[in-house]
Order: structure tokens, then sequence, then C-alpha cells
């Protein structure tokens, strides 16, 4: 069975290619009919020999504008998606220009060089004006186009939001317990423990923390970076009581940076992942690296550890909610994405920007 969603080059599909080739191949056709029809009372030849005369001729004609379009697309659509149409709407003006005048000269160079004829004169203004519409009107479809995938994946990650937040609020919903019950629980274990336990003592209050900073971080949308950066020491800091020494942290942040507001538990799910797959399958562990720096308009914050790494993103995007999660937050909240990269000499390297608050 045909594939028609298989990706080809640049991101093309093979039903979006195909696509394109039949209107061309449609176009060339119509236009051989008509000019065909049109010249049957003018000259002495019968309808097939006409017919196969415009055949051959019209053939580079439509080959060429099929060529010429290639580039052009490719410029537009996978080099400068990102700038503003009406931008990009001055700038068709000139291209269109280009390819009407380049497709000119190839077109009539080829035919010279045939020894087969075409326009002249001042008929020569219909190879001004028909590539001028084909170019408009391939470019209008192309641009259209664009936009209806656009709102297709906007509305797919929309719903992906959707179904993630339901899911979030029905996790809450059946993990919720009084705040001031659970402090009292953790507050009557660590009294119970003897005073030569004190390091349990103190795992203990580091998790009431934890927990106490996950209360405040639901009811916020922002949070100082300095106040995320303490959750995740905290974390961190529980995460090395259970591995020990099979786990290092570098933490690497301009401390100028502890002011910026940034979204609260953005930065935990990346750090858990790392140790869970990266860290946590080697025998002798590794470390986990988290750096944050200013670039001019956004905060850009990186995690990187030296576990066994992993294959794809598909290993773990789609799997775990937590890095699922943040990547829709991402998205949803700054247009900005989950980057990731096999770290050197060994690991994973994840990381992101969000703009400067």
């Amino acid at each position: 069975m045909i594939n028609w969603q298989k990706k080809l080059i640049w991101g093309v599909r093979l039903g979006e290619l195909l696509a394109v080739v039949g209107v061309y191949f449609v176009l060339y056709a119509l236009y051989c009919l008509t000019l065909t029809f049109n010249e049957l009372s003018y000259v002495k030849m019968t309808y097939g020999a006409l017919l196969l005369n415009y055949a051959v001729s019209q053939f580079f004609d439509y080959a060429l504008k099929f060529i010429l379009t290639i580039p052009l697309w490719y410029f537009y659509f996978r080099v400068i998606p990102h700038w503003k149409l009406s931008t990009k709407i001055l700038l068709h003006v000139f291209t269109m220009l280009l390819f009407v005048f380049t497709w000119q000269k190839a077109f009539y160079f080829t035919m010279d060089t045939l020894g087969r004829g075409h326009l002249r004169g001042s008929s020569q203004v219909w190879d001004i004006y028909i590539p001028a519409l084909i170019y408009v009107i391939q470019f209008g479809f192309f641009h259209a186009y664009e936009y209806h995938l656009h709102y297709q994946r906007q509305k797919e990650t929309e719903n992906a939001l959707r179904q993630a937040s339901l899911e979030s609020e029905l996790s809450a919903i059946k993990a919720q317990l009084n705040p001031h019950f659970l402090y009292n629980v953790f507050n009557t274990i660590s009294a119970s423990v003897p005073p030569e336990m004190e390091d349990t003592r103190e795992m203990i209050a580091k998790l009431a923390d934890l927990f106490r900073y996950q209360l405040k971080a639901s009811r916020v949308d922002f949070v100082k970076l300095k106040d995320e950066m303490e959750f995740v020491e905290k974390y961190l800091a529980l995460e090395k009581d259970r591995f020990g020494s099979r786990l290092q942290t570098t933490i690497e942040v301009d401390e100028a940076l502890m002011t910026e507001r940034v979204p609260p538990m953005l930065l935990q799910p990346i750090v858990e992942n790392a140790i869970k797959h990266g860290i946590s399958p080697k025998i002798e562990g590794g470390e986990v690296k988290i750096t944050i720096k200013k670039s001019t308009y956004d905060l850009i914050v990186e995690v990187t550890d030296t576990g066994v790494g992993l294959v794809n993103e598909g290993e773990i995007i789609g799997k775990g909610v937590g890095l699922t999660n943040t990547k829709l937050r991402l998205e949803k909240m700054f247009g900005k994405t989950l980057h990731f990269q096999q770290n050197q000499p060994s690991g994973f390297r994840v990381w992101f920007e969000i703009p400067l608050h």
C-alpha cells in the first residue's frame, strides 16, 4: 500500500509532491490542447501532428517552470518561513520578475537550439503574462497550504495540551492530600527519628521542602530563578543520598540571573530524566551538569549528563509524562521547544530557551 505521508526530501511528503506534479501535468496538457485547437484553422497540419509539435515544445516550457519553482519554494518555506507574510509578498514581486525573466531566456534558448519556434514581437507579452500568472497562482496555493498545515499543527498542540491538562488534573485529584496534614506527618516522622540518625532527619526535611515548593508552584505561573534552583538543588541532594558517589553534579548559573522569572517546575523533570535514563543504568554513574546563561533576548537553560545516552527523541518524548509536559508547556507559553543532542564523549544534552522577564 502506498504511503502518501512518506517524507522525501526537505520534509516534502510523497502525496504533496505528486499533487504538484499532477497540477503541472494538467496545466501542460490543457495548454497543449488549447494551442492545438487554436492553430488548426491556420496551419496545414493534421490534429495529431500539431498536438505532437506542441506537446514537445510545451514539455520544455512546463519542465523549466517546475525546475525554477523548486529553489524559490525552498527559499520561502525552508529558509525564511518565519518571516512576516507582508515581507514575503514584497519579496515575491522581485522573485516573480526573476522567475519570468529566467524562464523566458532559458525557454527561448532551448527552442532556438532545437530549431523550434516561439512567440516573437508583441506576442511575447504572453510569455510574460502566463508565467507570471502561474507563479502567482502556485505560490498562492503554497502559502495557503502552509497556513493550513500550521493551523492543523496548532490544533494538535492545543488538543495535546488539553489532554495533558486533563490528565494532570485527574492525577492531582487522585493524589490530593491536605498540605497541613502532610507537613504534620513529616514533622511527626522527623520527631520520632533518634538523634543519632540526623541524616535521616535532614532527608525528611528536604522532602518536606520539595512538597512545599510543589504546592506553591501549582498556584503561580512564574517564580524567581533563585527559588527554582533551590528546589532543584534539594532534589539533587536527595538523589545524591540515594546514589552516593555514583552521582556528581555541577551547577553553573550567573548570580545576576537569579532574579529572572521562570515557570516553576520546568527544570526538574529534565534533571530527573538525566538521572533516571542516563546516570542510573550506568554502573559507575556519572555527572549531571546544569548551565543557565543569558543571550540577547533569552534565558538559555541546558542540562547535560555523562550517562548511557539515548538513541533518539522518541525514547523520551511521548513515553514519559514529565518531559512531554515540559515540551508542551514551552510550546504553549513561549512558542519554544526542547532541543536534544548526544553529549560528547557520552550521555545526553537537553536545552531550551525562554524569553527574559
